[in-house]
């Protein structure tokens, strides 16, 4: 326990500066390795933001925070939080920063659009998407760039489908999520412009949504009902935007991320080929592995006094948690830094965990498990067109993922 301000001067002198730009292709970043290591939570400077925050890796003691009411992620709003990107990424109406029971009361509601059957329901609609998007690359011939033409359009093609959004649209609102994820400073009024056209068109969408209602993601939450409660227009729309960043920004990253792997360690496209049923499993244990993006996430707020594994979090104390870190735990995934397709089958936490847990992940796995399965088996001979090493990745963002894939058959 750190106790006296005497103790409080000494830690601040030896608080490290963690910027969390690390970007060495799928290479785990020594900073966030190193912070796995100490024996307890330890306090780290972001790039952006007035305070320091504790920042808690361990895969314990991260569903502990994740799940503990005393440390919450609505009471940053207002604050100039701890954080990677120059202008906050979430609104403060945004489920992701929402703590129960209001949380759960719209997790339960925009959640009846994306249970499993739900998912099963909507595969067809990707597969199209997907094989469209095939028979270009096939049509383009080799060398081709399968980000450009898959892990790139795919996501966004689904989610703005599935969205109901025109696809006149799906330029503006990308070239907008684009801005928002940019992590330099001189990015933070384009990133705030951006947030506000897309808070501003999602908006205007619910609204259309609601006098001519679809088969669209964004109708089925309109007209999910728990008794006669439902979701509000101001709570539709950011649920809709919330859905538009993460399922570009996460599947994007993860589609590359795979195929990267895949062409990289071919031992795991070739069992793939040969064992088209173990997709779902080697697929949750590369995500398990993948640093998909950089360090942390969205912050909590102690709002008392908090003992975590030998660590005093005082009231007021900004608390971060790395689900990076907590899917490489020794202690839960034994040779962590191992890509396993034998590994005994445990819950990762790529998706989030707890009450923050992503709604969509039924819809995720299918969109990867139909990029991934398709892609194999529409192209067996499918390889890297250049060495590994020349392949470029992501250091704008705060995703890891190669900016380019050119591959051949």
């Amino acid at each position: 326990m750190f106790i006296g301000n005497e103790i409080d001067k000494e830690i601040d002198k030896e608080t490290p500066a963690c910027p969390f730009d690390f970007s060495d292709a799928l290479e785990f970043d020594p900073a966030l390795a190193d912070l796995m290591g100490r024996d307890a939570p330890v306090r780290v400077r972001l790039p952006y933001g007035d305070a320091e925050a504790w920042i808690v890796t361990g895969f314990d003691a991260v569903k502990r925070v994740t799940t503990d009411p005393r440390l919450s992620r609505a009471a940053i709003i207002d604050h100039d939080y701890p954080r990677l990107t120059a202008e906050p990424i979430v609104s403060p109406e945004s489920i992701n920063v929402m703590d129960p029971p209001h949380s759960s009361r719209v997790r339960q509601l925009a959640s009846q659009a994306f249970t499993q059957q739900r998912a099963d329901e909507m595969r067809p609609r990707i597969v199209r998407l997907a094989d469209r998007l095939l028979d270009r690359m096939e049509e383009q011939g080799p060398p081709a760039d399968a980000v450009e033409l898959l892990s790139d359009p795919l996501p966004q093609h689904t989610v703005m489908d599935l969205l109901g959004v025109p696809c006149e649209d799906w330029p503006r609102l990308q070239e907008s999520v684009l801005r928002l994820l940019v992590v330099g400073a001189g990015n933070k009024e384009a990133a705030a412009e951006a947030k506000a056209d897309l808070t501003e068109y999602f908006g205007e969408l619910v609204e259309l949504r609601r006098k001519s209602p679809g088969e669209d993601l964004i109708s089925l939450m309109a007209e999910a009902r728990d008794g006669d409660d439902c979701l509000s227009d101001r709570e539709l729309a950011v649920t809709a935007l919330t859905l538009a960043l993460s399922g570009q920004d996460t599947a994007t990253c993860q589609i590359s991320d795979i195929i990267y792997l895949l062409l990289t360690r071919p031992e795991l496209a070739d069992h793939l080929r040969h064992h088209p049923a173990d997709l779902t499993g080697v697929l949750n244990e590369m995500l398990r592995y993948i640093p998909f993006r950089n360090g942390v996430g969205i912050p909590r707020l102690a709002l008392e006094d908090v003992e975590l594994d030998g660590a005093h979090i005082k009231a007021g104390d900004f608390v971060h948690v790395s689900y990076l870190a907590a899917n490489r735990d020794p202690e839960r995934y034994p040779d962590p830094d191992v890509i396993d397709i034998d590994r005994p089958s445990r819950p990762h936490m790529t998706f989030g965990w707890g009450g923050h847990r992503c709604i969509a992940v039924p819809l995720a796995m299918t969109e990867l498990e139909v990029a991934v399965g398709r892609l194999l088996e529409r192209f067996p001979g499918l390889r890297l067109a250049v060495p590994p090493e020349e392949v470029r990745w992501d250091t704008e963002t705060i995703r890891r993922f190669p900016l380019k894939l050119p591959v051949a058959w």
